[in-house]
């Protein structure tokens, strides 16, 4: 994953780019019938189950349109809610707060949501030691905040992007004329211009990952679409030479088995792409 400071800054910009796009030339709907000077209180208020993400998101937001704004915080990120909990209550401009209310709870519902089925998925590994990752199937343009969610929900994020990590997929291997040839070119490329990146490769079946696994360097095999037994298989064979990934086929019925089969890792892109909005509503008091 990026560092700290970075993923700082891609927040930093969807909520730079959310507020230009939703606010334009002015909030006119607040501007034409609510005074500047108007004080007001709103609370963030639950009308769904599941777990909370994005309070401090909101924060972010909030402190963006208007640093006076206060929030006084009343659940915590992660935590399980029902319908009719409040998480929050901010106060200050009337204005601002109307200005905040969209991103807040568009960011918040979404990365609740995330957050839902991400723990779903941890508690079906209790007890095992397959830990759940997250894809680049993200929604574009704010991709930060939903794996900021997978997090919250008790997830691992993979990598962040194309530059952060070498990921040789089917493709990359089919281009390059086979897999010893990608791993071969691509670690002269990484000693070439001195990047220190964790490799990945795709395999598709047991006679690539023995291919695989002839390459000195590689970080992780991932095992995609893999049934159980060839899983077992891969696994035995690759021992503690590297980590271990699944991918496909991955859903509630079949996390579980994928697990037993000994993986390190199992990613899902449905953390991030099939996901229902959690219902939220920032109501004025």
């Amino acid at each position: 994953m990026i560092s700290e400071a970075q993923f700082q800054k891609e927040l930093e910009i969807i909520i730079t780019n959310a507020i230009r796009e939703d606010v334009g030339d002015g909030d006119h709907s607040s501007l034409a019938c609510i005074p500047e000077t108007a004080q007001g209180k709103a609370k963030l208020l639950v009308k769904d189950e599941g777990v909370i993400a994005g309070i401090e998101f909101a924060k972010m937001v909030f402190a963006y349109v208007d640093k006076d704004l206060k929030m006084e915080t009343l659940l915590q990120e992660g935590d399980p809610v029902k319908y009719g909990d409040i998480v929050f209550t901010v106060h200050g401009r009337s204005q601002s707060i109307l200005k905040a209310e969209r991103l807040v709870l568009n960011a918040m519902q979404r990365m609740s949501a995330i957050a839902t089925k991400t723990r779903s998925f941890v508690n079906l590994l209790e007890g095992t030691r397959t830990k759940v990752l997250d894809t680049r199937k993200t929604t574009p343009g704010i991709r930060a905040i939903e794996k900021w969610a997978v997090k919250i929900g008790g997830g691992e994020n993979h990598r962040f992007a194309l530059y952060d990590m070498i990921m040789l997929k089917d493709n990359h291997i089919d281009f390059a004329g086979g897999i010893t040839k990608a791993i071969e070119k691509t670690q002269n490329y990484l000693k070439e211009y001195q990047k220190d990146l964790k490799i990945i490769v795709e395999a598709r079946d047991l006679e690539e990952v023995k291919e695989i696994l002839q390459s000195q360097g590689v970080y992780r095999i991932l095992l995609d679409n893999f049934d159980y037994e060839m899983t077992k298989e891969a696994v035995r064979l690759i021992g503690d030479q590297c980590q271990t990934e699944s991918s496909g086929n991955i859903n509630e019925k079949t996390i579980r088995e994928y697990a037993n089969c000994g993986v390190n890792y199992i990613s899902s892109g449905a953390l991030t792409h099939s996901v229902y909005n959690m219902d939220l509503s920032l109501k004025a008091f």
